[in-house]
């Protein structure tokens, strides 16, 4: 698996943070490439919630259904694929301060393997950084505009 972490202070509490990050309909919204995040069954947030997400990379869309493995109010969030695509993010908050949460994700993805893979790979590993960077800048921009 493939990791890209990545940390930034919001100048924002931590409960409006988790609940932004926690809200399944807010994710297309700030999570750079990602143009459908749909639950799947009754549980649509906290532990054991499952989603059919599309990840658009330039031309090439990958689907992958993921569930949340870790799921721990106000501190950690974690989705891990279990069909599809192969990814997990983890997205942990730590109050800095009354008004301030430090925002920590892991992003780790699989990649097939052989040629199919290999190119997959050449096409996804500058853009996971990039996506990254730009995903941690839209979610802090939002939940900071919300604590205004």
């Amino acid at each position: 698996m493939i990791h890209v972490r990545h940390k930034a202070v919001a100048i924002v509490p931590v409960d409006l943070a988790f609940a932004h990050i926690d809200d399944y309909r807010n994710v297309p919204d700030w999570m750079f490439g990602i143009s459908r995040f749909d639950p799947i069954g009754s549980l649509d947030h906290g532990l054991g919630a499952t989603y059919d997400a599309t990840m658009q990379l330039g031309p090439k869309a990958l689907k992958s259904t993921v569930e949340i493995t870790e799921w721990e109010h106000d501190r950690l969030i974690t989705l891990s694929s279990v069909a599809g695509f192969g990814n997990r993010s983890s997205w942990q908050f730590t109050p800095v301060d009354d008004d301030r949460t430090e925002l920590s994700v892991d992003f780790g993805y699989e990649l097939p393997g052989g040629l199919a893979g290999r190119a997959l790979g050449k096409l996804i590993e500058p853009f996971v950084a990039t996506a990254i960077k730009q995903t941690e800048a839209n979610l802090r921009g939002q939940i900071e505009a919300l604590n205004r």
